[in-house]
């Protein structure tokens, strides 16, 4: 049997972290819990990412205020982060449903990319016709429904690209250029021992924020970036400023 639903406006709240790993996401979910108790509400991990809410059991856990003591300091997602092919098909979202009511969880905050975030759109568009679903499979009633018709999701972007717009810094964005700037600095001792010019590659994919701010903090001669494409003279523009 779902729990009862807490009384006035106060939530269950579920947190969880998918997609590649970041420093930040230990943050975010020690923020989430301790703001949900703060506000009165109910937090919850959803350990291993979109597998816990699947297979649902141990690795949906009621959090409390003590549980996150130290997640500042800690690298990675102390809960857990894995790829889940279930979820990506309807029967293996009917189970994370199910598995959201009968712990009485009616809002989930998701820390991850792209997919984690399509994913959790995707969920949001049919979880009105899951619990439908799930009462015509006789899993649950329309009585222990009830309370959940209404699923309130909220997406903290993991990104080391930093590619959403209104967004400061995505989650995982500075960390990742603090390790390019390391990475290069080792690179340009061997540059420099060798007279040598060397190209970089960084991810990023269609934002070039990355390459950006890695090139201007560790001195490149000449940044390549998807906002501003080279012109059809480059090489010979890279080639001279290079070799000055």
């Amino acid at each position: 049997m779902p729990p009862p639903p807490l009384p006035g406006k106060k939530r269950r709240i579920g947190v969880m972290t998918s997609g590649g790993d970041a420093p930040g996401m230990n943050g975010a979910v020690r923020a989430v819990v301790r703001m949900s108790i703060a506000k009165g509400c109910e937090a919850y991990g959803i350990y291993e990412g979109y597998e816990g809410l699947v297979q649902g059991g141990d690795l949906i856990r009621q959090m409390k205020w003590e549980d996150v003591r130290g997640y500042l300091s800690e690298g990675g997602t102390l809960i857990g982060t894995a790829r889940c092919k279930a979820f990506m098909e309807r029967p293996g979202r009917l189970q994370a449903a199910r598995n959201m009511v009968m712990a009485g969880i009616d809002a989930l905050v998701i820390c991850g990319g792209d997919g984690s975030l399509t994913g959790a759109d995707t969920f949001r568009k049919e979880w009105p016709g899951l619990l439908k679903e799930l009462v015509d499979n006789k899993e649950l009633t329309s009585d222990q429904v009830a309370p959940f018709k209404h699923l309130n999701i909220v997406g903290l972007v993991g990104s080391i690209d930093n590619d959403m717009s209104s967004t400061d810094a995505t989650i995982g964005c500075y960390s990742s250029l603090g390790r390019i700037c390391e990475a290069v600095d080792y690179i340009d001792a061997t540059a420099f021992s060798h007279q040598r010019a060397f190209v970089i590659e960084v991810m990023g994919r269609h934002c070039g924020w990355l390459a950006l701010m890695a090139g201007v903090s560790t001195g490149a001669d000449f940044v390549f970036i998807p906002e501003k494409p080279p012109s059809e003279n480059w090489q010979a523009e890279m080639c001279g400023i290079v070799s000055r």
